[in-house]
């Protein structure tokens, strides 16, 4: 079975997390005696039904609260797919939390309550999911019930997000109108809706293809580490192992190595100890090369006529995670596929307002879960391509010197001029 990764988005309570709850229990991935525990403390904090947001919102503070705070990532599978959650936050403050669960996200659910319409950090999470390359994206019409399953309600925000979207750079919108609460149209068509004759959410996230989104045009595999095993059976063994990042890779291939422009062929692939004809992302594959060259980690092996660009300055839109606001001249590491190198940021060109997508050009500074976009130097070349093509090799993420913490994502635009 193929894998599908998505991340929920939307306002604050348009019920993400129990849609996702509702999704787990009526695919029957709960246990018994987690469904009696958070039917316990629902009956605990007063509730007249099951709060099934409880089967993810796992810190203290988000079951105190009754939001979502950190991104909680939930597996689940079913005869036709497997499928790895990411419950994003919806408050503003943690933008930065939706950042990092739909950066790795085939689709985004967006949910939208019935009652209130498209919000502002709706069209800020749709915005987010255009610009991290999210090709498919699925508007959640929630709490259908609390409007009487009205037909009205759901064109006119179906009508208003796609007059948005228009904007946007979306492939695939598709809409669904639901409650998360009672299960219509999540698992099962709902009777209370006849009028909606497409497809239930399961169906569509069974059934959305997304083999043709990652890119097996560009050959390309950061290595992540030498493998020279000591023993007398492998001796002679040098594998290079990583995760493919682009292309695909088979034995006889020609390939460079950067940067030390050294070129070579393709003698082997390996796989948890027995050979592959062939590899593509995102397998993680141990690659053998037919000359003894100077390969380590950072290094990236692609193909002669089809390489990346190498280069120290780069444009690029970074989404702010720290209190300690973004500047010209700051200084970061950054960490790119698997090189490391120090970056300095030698202009900010804007801060965009996801609301209205208008570029603030005046502005000195991003704030923290602002996105603006910024020229970097780098004291290294970075083998990259632009985000909109390559989602490994146009990403990077910048972190503080002195505390270590990730302090910013970055989707790579392509070469700057610094």
């Amino acid at each position: 079975m193929d894998l599908l990764r998505f991340a929920t988005a939307g306002s604050v309570d348009d019920g993400k997390s129990t849609l996702i709850g509702r999704l787990l229990l009526d695919t029957r991935q709960v246990f018994a005696d987690q469904l009696e525990a958070v039917e316990r403390t629902s009956r605990d904090r007063g509730f007249d039904y099951v709060n099934l947001a409880l089967l993810t919102d796992g810190l203290r503070a988000e079951r105190e609260q009754g939001i979502t705070i950190d991104v909680a990532y939930r597996y689940f599978a079913t005869p036709k797919r497997k499928f790895i959650i990411a419950d994003t936050p919806g408050h503003v403050q943690y933008t930065r939390n939706m950042v990092t669960g739909a950066s790795t996200a085939d689709l985004a659910l967006v949910l939208v309550d019935a009652r209130k319409g498209l919000l502002e950090q709706s069209r800020r999470h749709a915005v987010i999911a255009s610009l991290l390359r999210v090709r498919h994206l699925v508007v959640c019409v929630n709490k259908m019930d609390l409007v009487g399953y009205d037909e009205g309600v759901f064109e006119a925000i179906k009508r208003d997000f796609a007059e948005f979207a228009a904007r946007l750079e979306l492939a695939d919108l598709t809409f669904i109108p639901i409650s998360a609460l009672h299960g219509d149209n999540v698992v099962s068509h709902s009777a209370r809706m006849p009028w909606y004759e497409g497809p239930t959410l399961l169906w569509h996230l069974e059934n959305v293809y997304v083999g043709s989104d990652r890119n097996l045009i560009d050959p390309r595999f950061p290595v992540q580490y030498v493998i020279r095993p000591r023993s007398d059976d492998h001796h002679d063994y040098r594998g290079y192992a990583g995760q493919v990042a682009g292309g695909i890779f088979r034995p006889g291939d020609e390939v460079v190595v950067l940067p030390s422009g050294f070129t070579t062929t393709v003698a082997g692939i390996d796989f948890g100890g027995r050979p592959l004809a062939a590899a593509f992302p995102p397998q993680s594959v141990t690659i053998r090369l037919a000359d003894e060259i100077d390969v380590g980690r950072g290094d990236l092996i692609c193909r002669p006529h089809n390489a990346p660009t190498v280069g120290q300055d780069i444009d690029a839109m970074v989404c702010w995670f720290a209190e300690r606001p973004l500047t010209s001249r700051s200084t970061f590491v950054i960490k790119h596929t698997s090189r490391t190198a120090r970056a300095l940021v030698t202009s900010l060109r804007y801060r965009l307002d996801v609301n209205s997508l208008s570029r603030d050009e005046a502005a000195g500074r991003l704030g923290m879960n602002d996105l603006g976009r910024v020229r970097l130097r780098t004291t290294v070349p970075l083998f990259f391509d632009p985000y909109r093509r390559n989602r490994t090799t146009g990403s990077f993420i910048l972190i503080d010197e002195a505390s270590n913490n990730t302090v910013g994502a970055g989707m790579i635009l392509g070469e700057g001029t610094g």
